[in-house]
């Protein structure tokens, strides 16, 4: 494999490229690598897609990585996920995002999240979504946030709610909001709280008003309070309207 040119691996037919070994492919040059079509990609398997090294991932066009099956996806370990490049992890289809395992989703780097694209996000299983590390959850867009489906939000730890921006709280969609657990409400930081619009506040199920902490009610603007109903008034405990009657001299 080492006197084969660049020109040569080229010339190759599918079924040569997928009788190779997985010696033969790790031996491949970056810039042999980056010269294979598509198809001779798909050749590769599920058994030589992983002797790719990382530097050799790296090296992949935009176009072969969107042009992996999603077996070959399937099989790709940490590593190589890692070294996906921003625009490589843009390419793919929301087929092979599907595709990632929950160990591989934990494995994106933070700046491959923020690659993501709103129909990516909105591909992602809950499984998927509740692997994602913190740095990951803050990573992700602040438009993309609107893509998790309520069942993602709903199966968020308490600690990655935590870890959402104040723009992306203030980004979440009413149904989204109201799809939250009662923990997951109790969880809020302050700050998040705060982020919180008008119409989200409004659609706080009594359930989620009654898991407010006294320390949230008292962090709301007079204009959140102002947009909370009567019937969510009416299911505070009297501890909580303490809180409340601070927060409406804010």
């Amino acid at each position: 494999m080492g006197a084969m040119e660049t020109a040569d691996m080229v010339a190759m037919s599918t079924a040569q490229v997928a009788v190779l070994n997985t010696t033969q492919v790790a031996a491949l040059t970056a810039g042999m690598v980056t010269a294979l079509s598509t198809a001779q990609v798909v050749a590769l398997g599920t058994g030589n897609i992983t002797a790719l090294t990382d530097t050799q991932v790296r090296a992949l066009t935009t176009a072969s990585v969107a042009a992996l099956s999603t077996a070959q996806v399937a099989v790709l370990t940490t590593g190589q996920v890692s070294a996906l490049t921003a625009g490589s992890i843009g390419a793919l289809s929301t087929a092979q995002v599907g595709a990632l395992t929950t160990t591989q989703v934990s494995s994106l780097s933070n700046a491959n999240i923020v690659a993501l694209s709103t129909a990516q996000v909105a591909a992602l299983s809950t499984a998927q979504v509740t692997a994602l590390t913190t740095g990951q959850i803050q990573s992700i867009a602040t438009d993309d946030v609107q893509a998790l489906t309520t069942s993602a939000v709903a199966a968020l730890s308490t600690t990655q709610i935590q870890a959402l921006s104040t723009g992306a709280v203030n980004a979440l969609t009413t149904s989204q909001v109201t799809a939250l657990t009662t923990s997951q409400v109790g969880s809020l930081t302050t700050g998040e709280i705060v982020a919180l619009n008008t119409s989200q506040v409004a659609s706080l199920t009594t359930g989620q008003v009654k898991a407010l902490t006294v320390d949230q009610l008292t962090s709301l603007s007079s204009t959140q309070v102002n947009a909370l109903t009567t019937t969510q008034v009416g299911a505070l405990t009297s501890t909580q309207l303490y809180g409340l009657v601070t927060a409406a001299r804010n």
